[in-house]
């Protein structure tokens, strides 16, 4: 048996430019597939169709909510350069378009050229001082995962939001699959939402458009990893997302725009 995340993300050619998979239930919020799973199964397909190896970039915009079941996914190839290719993609339920986003690819492995990171490494405690997100209440989504939240990032969990919009710890994949560039866009929208910490009774925080940025295949072991809003503006918020290795390096970057619901 295979990682839960490649099976779920396992896509069929049914003809020139077209893809079909299966939007798992495992992967689901409530009655809500996750965005960050649903982008990788577009990314699935594109990667299919795309001469280079790795996300590079990614902007996908959420239409309609996509059900468990099956999906198409319809891709277009933009360009195929030497050193990227771009691409879009569409996830279709029942004639209806689900998620759109377009990607470009590359091969991180070949990058050259300056390196400057001016960023600070988030000081954060380590997996065994923070706290566990999983338990019995757990949403199937977030059973997938061995996530650790540092103690502020988890006090609405108590009833009692810091009121800083700031989520951090840890992630890795419970079944002891690597992380690897392909699954750095569904950990950009791992975490619990922002908002959480800003009031009591948030619920549903569903994603208006997500962007990442793939800066590095990570190292094997944990990902630390920090999300942050600083505008909150007619129930509209940003959330913006860092990832890094076991290495300490920088291995993604994400932005993410979210409607609040109390």
């Amino acid at each position: 048996m295979g990682f839960a995340f490649d099976e779920a993300t396992t896509v069929e050619s049914v003809g020139e430019g077209r893809y079909r998979g299966q939007v798992s239930p495992d992967w689901s919020i409530g009655i809500a597939s996750n965005g960050g799973y649903l982008v990788s199964l577009g990314l699935a397909a594109l990667g299919r169709a795309l001469p280079h190896p790795d996300p590079f970039a990614v902007s996908a915009h959420f239409l309609a909510r996509a059900d468990p079941g099956p999906v198409d996914v319809p891709v277009e190839v933009v360009r195929a350069g030497r050193g990227l290719s771009t691409g879009t993609a569409r996830l279709e339920q029942e004639g209806i378009s689900r998620v759109h986003l377009t990607a470009t690819f590359g091969d991180l492995g070949a990058l050259r050229g300056p390196t400057v990171v001016t960023g600070a490494l988030p000081a954060i405690p380590p997996p065994e001082a923070c706290v566990p997100a999983v338990g019995s209440e757990a949403s199937p989504f977030t059973q997938r995962f061995d996530l650790r939240l540092t103690p502020e990032s988890a006090a609405w969990v108590t009833g009692r939001p810091s009121g800083v919009a700031e989520v951090a710890g840890w992630i890795r994949f419970a079944d002891g699959r690597p992380a690897d560039a392909a699954s750095l866009p569904l950990f950009a929208d791992a975490f619990p939402p922002t908002a959480f910490n800003l009031f009591e009774g948030v619920g549903w925080v569903p994603t208006i458009e997500l962007t990442v940025h793939v800066r590095g295949r990570p190292a094997p072991g944990w990902l630390r990893c920090r999300f942050r809003t600083r505008f909150l503006i007619g129930g509209y918020l940003e959330e913006d997302g860092e990832i890094w290795d076991a290495g300490e390096h920088l291995v993604a970057l994400s932005r993410q725009m979210a409607r609040v619901n109390l």
